[in-house]
């Protein structure tokens, strides 16, 4: 083998060891243990943006029983205060009009669900 062939091939030697290294200590030696990563970990403007997405499916579904399945991931003791939060965060950062009125809409039919025993 040549000079020139044998530094490529130890070259290559070593990006592989070093690969096959990197993944045993990764994967077997040191794993990465997520804690503390539920959903309700969110910052507040990733919990907008999900309630406004759940109003979304809400306003081209009309099924207000899996919205409120889709807002528990995130709040399950109240969710007509937690909408109602989520719509004041979008007010105050500038979210068009037509995105707060489907939260406002999703909020009112929480609502009046909630005083109808729905």
């Amino acid at each position: 083998m040549s000079r020139r062939r044998r530094r490529y091939f130890f070259f290559f030697a070593a990006i592989l060891a070093g690969l096959a290294l990197g993944i045993i200590y990764g994967w077997v030696i040191n794993p990465v243990v997520f804690r503390n990563t539920g959903m309700d970990t969110l910052r507040l403007d990733y919990k907008t943006d999900y309630v406004l997405m759940v109003a979304e499916l809400y306003q081209s579904e009309g099924d207000l029983a899996s919205a409120l399945t889709r807002i528990a991931y995130l709040e399950a003791s109240s969710p007509l205060a937690f909408v109602t939060t989520c719509i004041d965060y979008a007010e105050q950062h500038d979210y068009t009009r037509e995105d707060i009125d489907l939260m406002w809409h999703l909020a009112s039919d929480i609502d009046n669900a909630l005083r109808t025993g729905n």
